[in-house]
């Protein structure tokens, strides 16, 4: 059998990002120790569905994971190794704000059992922080990145880029420093406006402008060349490793991979004889945790997807990666032909403007592919 990846959300922040539109909200008070119970329960209910099969990997998103109890923490793990047969080196990450209440729990989380931290950086100037609405600032940014480091044998950090007013120079000299600090795995997402944030309001107001498309792929590009200077290669669109330190569990979302997903609002997918099952759960903390105490689970809708359907969503995702995508693979996973997931013409379009190229079985975006999948995928898909 695969190996399966987990997913844990935790859908609490201390603050709402101005840009974000993910499931995460602010409370005042949270009772950890009673949501983590309920985590385990809903985890109890999904092996008890899939039966013991390998796990790779463990992932705690958010939200703000690392305002969770770190016994939370360990208790889930502790709970996934036993339900499961998990690999001897299992990938265990969680991701944290570098914050200074919040890098002083990292050494806790390392005695729970995770191996791997994701720090949401974003920026290592003041000015572009106080913009994101980031509760930390460079200071402690740099502070945690050099406390993670020293702890976890993998590290990661995301950056935000195409901010307001940003320029090349700037934005190369901001990236050598933070590779220079942690040059392992990078995370790099162009910031957009996203409906129902704040700063889709301020935008539409006329507040401030972000870069014209041309200069933002030019930032992307010096991405790409500043983190080969570190040894990192772009395996996927926005993210960078050195090899060997890819993320394994979000390679398990791009190669259309069975995951179990677990906490307010969180998806999976899961094949069960022979039917891909793609479910959702309720959004809101404390809907999910009153369902998931009365009902063992907060499923709210699962579906059993169309061959079609399965083909679509493993090409969105495996060619956004650098090795691309194995025909085989995806008519496997979608028990569809592959001619039948792709236009023919379009493809061969792709393939004549350099767009994508076929390198052995394999079907990959080229660099200039990758600045243009969202337009390019919508016309190649059937």
């Amino acid at each position: 059998m695969e190996p399966l990846a987990l997913y844990v959300h935790w859908p609490f922040c201390a603050s709402k990002c101005p840009y974000c539109d993910f499931n995460s909200h602010v409370r005042d008070r949270v009772d950890g120790a009673r949501f983590g119970a309920a985590l385990r329960r809903e985890l109890a209910r999904e092996a008890a569905r899939v039966g013991r099969r390998p796990l790779a990997s463990i992932f705690f998103g958010g939200g703000t994971p690392s305002l969770m109890p770190p016994q939370a923490v360990a208790d889930l793990i502790a709970d996934a190794r036993a339900l499961f047969d998990a690999a001897p080196d299992i990938e265990i990450t969680l991701e944290a704000n570098p914050t200074s209440v919040e890098a002083a729990k990292l050494r806790d989380f390392a005695a729970a059992g995770v191996n791997r931290v994701s720090l949401g950086v974003q920026s290592l100037e003041e000015a572009p922080l106080r913009f994101l609405g980031r509760q930390h600032d460079a200071a402690q940014a740099i502070a945690a990145l050099e406390l993670a480091r020293a702890i976890f044998p993998r590290l990661s950090f995301d950056l935000i880029y195409a901010r307001p007013g940003q320029t090349e120079a700037a934005w190369r000299a901001e990236l050598r420093r933070a590779l220079a600090l942690a040059a392992d795995h990078l995370s790099l997402y162009q910031l957009t406006i996203e409906p129902g944030t704040r700063f889709a309001t301020q935008y539409a107001r006329g507040d401030f402008r972000l870069p014209e498309d041309e200069d933002a792929a030019r930032l992307y590009v010096a991405t790409a060349e500043e983190a080969a200077g570190f040894g990192l290669a772009p395996y996927e669109v926005s993210n960078y490793a050195r090899p060997g330190a890819e993320s394994r569990h979000n390679l398990q979302y791009w190669r259309y991979g069975d995951y179990i997903g677990i906490g307010a609002g969180a998806h999976q997918r899961l094949l069960l004889d022979g039917a891909m099952l793609a479910a959702r759960r309720h959004r809101g903390p404390e809907e999910w945790l009153a369902r998931v105490e009365r009902d063992g689970h907060a499923v709210t809708e699962e579906e059993t997807l169309s061959s079609s359907d399965r083909a679509r969503e493993a090409l969105l995702m495996g060619l956004r990666l650098a090795e691309g995508i194995d025909p085989a693979r995806v008519e496997a996973r979608s028990a569809l032909p592959f001619a039948q997931t792709v236009d023919a013409a379009m493809l061969e379009a792709c393939l004549a403007e350099g767009y994508l190229a076929w390198q052995g079985p394999r079907l990959v975006a080229t660099s200039e592919g990758r600045l243009r999948l969202d337009a390019m995928l919508p016309a190649l898909l059937r």
